[in-house]
Formats: C-alpha cells, structure tokens, sequence
C-alpha cells in the first residue's frame, strides 16, 4: 500500500480517519502492517501491500 492511500482512506464502516501501523515497508510501499479505527475498535490488515478494508462482519 502506498503511504500516499493514507490521506483519502477511512473507517468504511464510521468513515473517520484511520491509524496507519507499519510492521515492513520497501522503498515504495507498506508491505506488511495495520489500519486501526479508534472509533470502532478494529483493526484493516495489510498484507503482501494489500489493505483488506472489508468491514468485520464481512471477512472470511
């Protein structure tokens, strides 16, 4: 995911601004990491540079 993606992405659930946790990063994206969504309490995987912004009780 690029870093650029964090000015325009919410909560898709709350729509409120989302905290960007980074466990890898290469030069141009995050590779591995987290959204967190302080309002609702949940956290948006990253992985292999894909965030999964599926709501809770969608994923699976």
């Amino acid at each position: 995911m690029k870093k650029e993606l964090m000015d325009i992405l919410v909560c898709p659930v709350c729509k409120r601004e989302l905290q960007l946790s980074v466990e890898e990063e290469n030069e141009t994206e995050i590779v591995t990491g987290s959204l967190y969504c302080a309002k609702c309490d949940v956290n948006y995987p990253i992985v292999d540079t894909i965030p999964n912004l599926l709501p809770p009780d969608q994923r699976h």
